[in-house]
């Protein structure tokens, strides 16, 4: 059997880029998306700080004592005959709305794209701590509502109208765009809870008297305190919005022997279905949270500011409200009807590598086992529009959480998903993703299927199968993910 080689992060400080109507406009690929369209080892413990040991959730796995290392060493490249062929650079296939909408839906649609790509300033109420000031930032790659594409605006954002930030050492021009949470309190508690990476502070449009202090993330990413995130692709989530429930459910049960052979399980995390670890369970949570966490902006889900200092408060909160009179929609509504109403992205049938070898790329999927956990097809249920009523959702997820083992931890849980659960990520759309797994640390498939492969993972078994390949059946089953 070949030997199975999980990379690590290899983090760059690069330097800036512009405006979200400068940098969408400028991104091969890309085109018409400007703001202003209408239409390894044993687990481990997280690193120690001041001598206090670490100590497990309930959901989480029992880490070993071994320290973490301090810093993460580049990834080890793949090399031989078989390759991924990287992101196709055929047309989108994407970002546009569900076909069978009706005009006044087609309309909220472009509406909430509109809002999706709006740029907030302060007076509107961004911050007073953010990582970005409009969503496309993270979601624009092969089109709006994608995931990170070459060129990261928090660059730029970072000192955008005199702001006073510096940009993290795990921020880089070349992307991916992140998010970030400390694993340990100073007094060696455990954290995981979101840190905004800028702040308000020296901007033009902000008050003189708000003064916040950026977190000293320079200081924490040397002690290994840090673990970050990346936007997930939205594309056909108003259709995973409708799977039903019981669908979820009997996603435990499928296949119940060939799962129990491969060590594979799974959980229900809440009936959640969005989120990296399936903690959110409809579009309108999934936005306000987003707005909240990574903006600032509060709204009738989310009614309190992150950082709710007086000095600092321009806009009213709620921030995304409708008006009260009912004359026009939140921002909040907009966007959530953009989400809902997203086709999912259009696979290619020939590239890369031709009809034949994609074709025995499906084939192998299965036959590895790749599809006990990303399920190639579910369906929706009884929506109340017509678009998402009764569709087949060609998600390749079962949309429950997996333990991913030890080298995929990040020392965070929510809800049922502990330290190493994550949700099945949909590989729709696959074939023009730039930046893969939870935290952007590959750009190629092949590392990002090795690294499913650590201790505690319930895909070792699948892992073990896929490295029996031989070189042109590997190479076929990239290329089908390629193609998706």
């Amino acid at each position: 059997m070949k030997k199975l080689v999980i990379p690590v992060c290899l983090l760059a400080l690069l330097s800036g880029c512009e405006s979200v109507n400068t940098w969408l406009s400028a991104v091969p690929g890309v085109a018409g998306n400007r703001a202003d369209t209408s239409a390894a080892a044993a687990p481990v413990a997280p690193p120690a700080s001041g001598g206090v040991a670490a100590v497990a959730p309930a959901a989480a796995a029992t880490p070993a004592s071994a320290a973490a290392p301090r810093n993460p060493a580049p990834p080890t490249p793949v090399t031989g005959i078989v390759r991924d062929p990287g992101p196709r650079t055929t047309p989108a296939g994407a970002g546009g709305p569900l076909a069978g909408l009706d005009r006044d839906q087609v309309a909220a649609f472009n509406e909430g794209r509109a809002a999706f790509l709006k740029e907030y300033n302060i007076k509107a109420g961004l911050g007073p701590a953010m990582d970005l000031d409009h969503c496309a930032g993270c979601h624009y790659q092969p089109a709006v509502g994608g995931t990170s594409g070459s060129v990261n605006p928090q660059i730029s954002f970072a000192t955008k109208l005199g702001a006073a930030n510096t940009v993290p050492p795990f921020i880089s021009r070349s992307g991916p765009a992140r998010v970030a949470r400390f694993v340990r309190k100073p007094d060696g508690s455990l954290d995981g809870a979101s840190r905004s990476l800028f702040t308000v502070t020296g901007r033009s449009d902000a008050p003189s008297a708000c003064k916040i202090a950026q977190p000293d993330f320079h200081k924490e990413f040397a002690a290994n305190n840090i673990v970050t995130r990346i936007g997930l692709p939205v594309f056909g989530d108003g259709l995973i919005e409708q799977i039903p429930n019981q669908a979820l459910a009997e996603n435990l049960t499928r296949n119940a022997p060939r799962k129990a052979d491969m060590g594979i399980r799974g959980k229900i995390n809440n009936f959640g279905r969005f989120g990296w670890k399936s903690q959110l369970t409809s579009l309108s949570l999934f936005a306000a949270n987003a707005y909240n966490v990574t903006m600032g902006l509060s709204s009738d889900l989310f009614p309190q500011e992150a950082s709710d200092l007086a000095e600092c408060r321009v806009a009213g909160t709620p921030n995304l409200v409708a008006d009260p009179k009912g004359k026009r929609r939140g921002e909040l509504e907009k966007v959530t009807s953009f989400l809902r109403f997203l086709a999912p992205p259009v696979p290619s049938t020939d590239t890369p590598g031709g009809t034949a070898s994609i074709v025995s790329g499906r084939a192998l999927f299965v036959s590895v086992g790749c599809d006990l956990c990303h399920v190639p097809q579910l369906r929706t249920g009884q929506a109340q529009v017509a678009a998402l009523r009764d569709k087949p959702v060609d998600l390749y997820s079962d949309l429950l959480i997996h333990n991913m083992g030890s080298g995929l931890m990040d020392y965070v849980s929510q809800g049922a998903a502990g330290w190493q659960d994550w949700r099945t990520t949909p590989l729709w759309g696959l074939g023009q993703r730039l930046f893969l797994l939870h935290d952007g640390r590959t750009t190629d498939v092949r590392e990002a299927i090795l690294a499913h492969r650590s201790p505690g993972s319930e895909a070792n078994a699948v892992i073990d199968k896929y490295g029996e390949l031989p070189p042109a059946q590997e190479q076929d089953l990239l290329n089908f993910l390629r193609s998706l």
